[in-house]
């Protein structure tokens, strides 16, 4: 492996290779800032320019743009609590309170540390266990996603506040609404009402930006500028404090795991990945009662799932040309258009470009928090700028970012709508985080749902006589138990001491 990484970063360190990975972190970064866009659309409009270059080349640059994206995106969703990707979405919980608690130096820094280790420990996994991992990612088959999916759903009712009810009844929303749309199966639409824009389903963009971004805009209007940083945004201010950075720690390494092994499976991603970890981290951090009132552990956990999920993703479309996700699906066309055949022999008949890559990966995550921190200090005097002028240029971009996804203006109307939505469930207590995580999940759990069935001829067994969808039904089991169990244990013991 030594041998192979030396040869890496002599491809990574060339002049030409080292530019074209700076610029396209920096364009990924900056996209990533920008609510709504994302890397797809990035890269979707670069993808010509990378005719004219060398295929490593062109494949570092738009690599870099897709993972720079997910550093870039924090940064509104803790500034504004708008979040530049839909993977950041659930940062904008902690994040934003973390913000309005004069900490937004404190928790963007701790946001690109946290995305550098999580990078850094989905390379080191890509670097020394890639074979290893595409293979067993190829043992899940639909009968596994569907109980990790369903896993997922179960444990989103611990993202919300207070009453689990009230989580899982966002999850059931979530997923009602993610099964709009065009019936893979039968090719029939469903509660479309006549709307041929739904044929696709309801958009992610649309839903996480109307839910987090607009609904904050609407719940601001009328209530004056906020509190504002005074003077300059020193160096001191940014570094966490010791107590903080002590927290972080076991919920980057957390996160990190967690983005690992999402990021190794073909369509999961690094969304999923970032819900998932903040859900583990209100079950397992140290302050988890204080989860969702602005401490470090539900920003660190979930960006460092996020970030070593953009790098993981490459496992499966390096290894077994099996991309993970849309934009995986556009890096794999390009490399089929320079004449690049991705797969099992890619490290046999390209080692170079495989193992320059991942160089490049942990060039390019260096980078980005060598450029990040200096940053913070700009990102934060966006704080400066009054509602008057600020919310406007945001609710601009926000309508200009869903556009520009597929040219609709039907999605616009959909940002408004959830828009009105969350300011409604903010309202009336709900959580926003559980309705986008059924959303993502509701979907795939259907496609690999109606699939087990199929492939077993309708047998429900099929579930449970396989070794590792067992153990994710007995996982399943073991999460509805903990959360049935202490309510019940409270009231045993209530009633108990009303009957002495």
């Amino acid at each position: 492996m030594i041998d192979n990484l030396v040869l890496g970063f002599q491809v990574a360190l060339s002049w030409q290779t080292l530019m074209y990975c700076f610029v396209g972190v920096s364009i990924g970064m900056f996209i990533g800032v920008l609510p709504g866009v994302g890397p797809l659309a990035a890269i979707s409009m670069l993808l010509p320019l990378t005719y004219y270059i060398s295929p490593t080349d062109a494949l570092i640059m738009l690599a870099g743009i897709y993972y720079g994206a997910q550093y870039g995106g924090s940064v509104a969703s803790i500034l504004l609590r708008l979040p530049g990707t839909a993977s950041s979405a659930v940062v904008c919980m902690d994040g934003y309170e973390m913000t309005k608690n004069g900490r937004a130096g404190a928790a963007l820094f701790l946001s690109a540390t946290a995305s550098f280790v999580g990078g850094s420990i989905g390379i080191v996994l890509m670097a020394g266990f890639a074979p290893a991992l595409a293979a067993f990612a190829l043992r899940f088959g639909s009968q596994e996603y569907f109980l990790l999916m369903a896993l997922g759903l179960v444990a989103a009712s611990t993202l919300s506040e207070g009453s689990a009810v009230r989580g899982l009844a966002m999850v059931v929303l979530g997923v009602l609404l993610g099964i709009v749309g065009l019936d893979i199966t039968s090719g029939s639409m469903r509660f479309v009402y006549g709307q041929f824009e739904l044929m696709d389903g309801v958009s992610l963009v649309a839903s996480a930006m109307g839910l987090f971004g607009l609904s904050e805009i609407l719940s601001n209007i009328g209530q004056g500028n906020r509190p504002v940083p005074s003077g300059r945004v020193t160096l001191r201010s940014m570094i966490p404090t010791r107590q903080e950075l002590r927290d972080s720690w076991p919920p980057i390494w957390r996160g990190s795991a967690i983005g690992s092994f999402f990021g190794t499976l073909p369509g999961t991603g690094s969304t999923i990945a970032s819900f998932f970890s903040y859900a583990t981290e209100k079950k397992f951090a140290r302050n988890r009662a204080r989860i969702g009132q602005g401490i470090v552990e539900g920003v660190t956990g979930p960006e460092a799932a996020n970030n070593s999920a953009a790098q993981t993703a490459f496992i499966p479309t390096l290894t077994l040309g099996v991309p993970g996700d849309a934009v995986m699906a556009l890096l794999l066309g390009a490399m089929i258009v320079h004449g690049v055949n991705p797969g099992p022999q890619m490290l046999a008949e390209t080692p170079d470009m495989f193992w320059g890559l991942v160089a490049s990966f942990w060039l390019g995550n260096l980078i980005l928090l060598i450029f990040n921190i200096p940053m913070i200090g700009l990102w934060v005097s966006m704080l400066r700028i009054p509602y008057r002028m600020l919310y406007p240029a945001i609710l601009v971009l926000v309508v200009i970012g869903t556009y520009s996804i597929r040219y609709s203006i039907f999605d616009i109307y959909q940002l408004l709508a959830f828009g009105v939505l969350g300011y409604v469930l903010r309202l009336l207590a709900f959580p926003a985080a559980p309705l986008v995580l059924g959303l993502v999940l509701g979907p795939l759990m259907e496609q690999n749902f109606r699939r087990s069935l199929m492939l077993s001829d309708g047998e429900f067994s099929t579930f449970v006589t396989r070794p590792i969808s067992a153990v994710l039904f007995a996982c399943i089991l073991l999460v509805l138990l903990a959360q049935i169990f202490p309510p019940l244990l409270k009231w045993q013991r209530a009633r108990k001491e009303r009957l002495s």
